[in-house]
């Protein structure tokens, strides 16, 4: 039963995503607003199934008392979009604070041309206050196919 109800909410879920997808495509609006409010969606309503599954597959399904993993969305610094989704691990207390990641990138020549990509574990959902969670890390990187 709780199987088939969270099949039929994931289903839902992925309908209206992709019914918003089309009504985009043919009312000109920006898709990239709507990816990324899809990804939140998907982030909110299953992250932590989403979690579970990763927990399994990394055999990390008893990371303790003090421990903690979670999913969160990736904001990208520039534009405040969600990009994608990433689980992060630490101290349960720290864990419990972490609202997402924010990913930097920035070109450099060290030698070479280097691209680095940073993600941080943050305290918001948002750009605007963006306050570092220490203690967190990012465990796993979850693209979101939308």
């Amino acid at each position: 039963m709780i199987k088939t109800s969270s099949s039929r909410i994931f289903f839902v879920a992925l309908a209206v995503v992709l019914a918003a997808v089309s009504i985009t495509a043919f009312a000109g609006l920006p898709g990239d607003i709507l990816k990324a409010g899809g990804i939140a969606f998907i982030v909110d309503k299953f992250g932590s199934q989403i979690n579970d599954f990763i927990n399994k597959l990394t055999a990390n399904k008893n990371v303790g008392t003090t421990e903690a993993t979670a999913v969160v969305p990736i904001i990208s610094l520039g534009s405040g979009a969600h990009i994608g989704a990433a689980q992060v691990i630490g101290a349960k207390e720290n864990v419990e604070k972490c609202k997402a990641v924010v990913q930097i990138e920035a070109n450099t020549v060290i030698g070479r041309n280097l691209r680095v990509r940073a993600l941080v574990p943050v305290g918001s959902k948002t750009t605007s206050n963006i306050k570092r969670i220490y203690g967190v890390g990012v465990s796993a990187i979850i693209d979101l196919k939308i």
